[in-house]
């Protein structure tokens, strides 16, 4: 299934740039090279996935014309992947300017229309000073697009002013990131007795940190190696409860938990996360005080099948590409309503994320899959996120449809060390000036907050 973010081409432009007429992998083997005008056999996934990242140069049509002629298209014949996104050398450099791509199924020689890549991406990081922000590791980024099944693609990223200054504003480094999530992943013991790729030193103090596998972080909730945590009944929640909370709970709680009834999560092992890609260690800060939504604008054009891969693609992509100690969100919901485990440290406990840039302590994030901009939600889609945060937010006492104040780590919108008053349930456009989670969504949060309160018996 395809993207279908199909845009019209009408932006002033100076600068194309494009693939390099011949790709790295096509010039280490001429033979894996084949014509676009024929049908192909789809080649088999890598059964971990793996990331084609390709150099982007300037087209040179015509050099005498200057830098604002040179715009054009490179089609290119590449390995299998599913999810592109093009990335840059410094994650402090915005790309002013639109990314386009087109690419083509590997079941047909057929290529897709021109799709937009969401260019504003630099809200979704690790706070300033935080050890995953400082690594050395991060790149600049698009958010990634999901494309399904394809081996070929054409990419042109133009900068949205004119005159041959056009050229410096692009960023430095810029490559195409071509992420095939794979079709399986290891199993727990595997990823444990290999080391993960990056082990990156940390500031957060060492008592916040373990070191205990993916699945051992969810003892008590399900069995090791589960595949999913199964839901429970309001009764039933309220005994974790007592069980996961017991010394911090007050008098009051303790006769009348505020929680809704825990909803069913599909772990990482249920997805098919390979743990060896992101680092070993947890980072966890105090409680969960807020949740910001989001939207991964990948696109809406993915069947509900397809999640587990589409999840290991953006998390591929997070990690290898962007350069982060692991997925960003905390979880992650499709439009048939079911829930993922996104970062790594046990879904019941307060995991530092990447998601909303200067308030990601003491919050967690939650990404609904696909693009909401124009697109309404589904409410299978809504009640989960209602489902999640009453739960979720009620293990901390938080009141879904009450107001808190989160400190601010530095970004755009509030300055580093202001105590900001915020929705317990805010949109990602709450702490940060950005589109994000798309105006259709974000107009549904009021919705959620009042489901969600009404589960936890408010």
């Amino acid at each position: 299934m395809r993207g279908l973010l199909a845009s019209s081409i009408g932006v002033t432009c100076a600068v194309a740039l494009a693939l390099p007429l011949t790709p790295p992998a096509a010039a280490a083997n001429p033979a894996a090279a084949r014509p676009a005008s024929t049908a192909r056999e789809a080649p088999a996934a890598e059964p971990l996935g793996s990331t084609q990242s390709l150099p982007l140069a300037p087209l040179t049509r015509d050099r005498s014309l200057g830098p604002a002629a040179e715009q054009g298209l490179t089609r290119r014949d590449v390995r299998h992947f599913s999810l592109v996104g093009v990335v840059w050398d410094n994650p402090d450099t915005e790309l002013h300017g639109r990314v386009q791509v087109r690419t083509r199924a590997t079941d047909s020689a057929t290529w897709s229309g021109w799709q937009d890549l969401e260019t504003h991406n630099a809200d979704h990081y690790a706070d300033p000073d935080t050890a995953e922000r400082t690594s050395g590791r991060v790149r600049g980024a698009t958010a990634p697009l999901w494309v399904g099944d394809s081996d070929g693609v054409e990419v042109r990223v133009r900068a949205d002013t004119d005159g041959e200054q056009a050229a410096s504003l692009l960023p430095s480094g810029l490559r195409l990131e071509l992420v095939d999530p794979g079709e399986e992943a290891p199993t727990e013991e595997a990823s444990a007795a290999t080391p993960p790729r990056h082990l990156a030193p940390t500031a957060e103090p060492a008592e916040a940190l373990t070191a205990v596998d993916a699945s051992a972080a969810n003892a008590g909730l399900a069995p090791l190696g589960a595949t999913e945590i199964p839901a429970l009944n309001r009764s039933e929640t309220e005994q974790e409860l007592y069980a996961l909370r017991a010394g911090e709970l007050t008098r009051q709680q303790q006769s009348r938990p505020k929680i809704g009834p825990r909803p069913r999560i599909v772990t990482r092992r249920g997805w098919g996360a390979d743990e060896k890609l992101r680092e070993k260690k947890f980072v966890y800060t105090k409680r969960v005080k807020a949740a910001f939504v989001h939207h991964t604008a990948t696109g809406n054009g993915y069947r509900c099948a397809q999640v587990p891969s589409l999840i290991r693609g953006i998390y591929r992509y997070h990690v290898r590409s962007m350069g982060w100690r692991d997925i960003g969100y905390n979880f992650l919901v499709d439009k048939c309503g079911n829930i993922y485990e996104g970062r790594a440290g046990g879904v019941a406990k307060p995991v530092l994320g990447a998601h909303t840039l200067g308030f990601n302590t003491n919050s967690m994030g939650i990404a609904v899959l696909g693009t909401y901009g124009y697109t309404k939600p589904s409410a299978a889609a809504v009640r989960a996120v209602a489902r999640l945060t009453a739960w979720k937010l009620g293990l901390f006492g938080a009141n879904p449809r009450g107001k808190t104040y989160l400190k601010s780590g530095g970004g755009n919108l509030y300055r580093k060390g202001r105590n900001v008053r915020l929705n317990v349930i805010s949109g990602h456009r709450d702490g940060f000036s950005t589109e994000c989670p798309g105006r259709q969504l974000y107009r549904k949060l009021g919705s959620a907050r009042a489901t969600a309160a009404r589960y936890q018996g408010r």
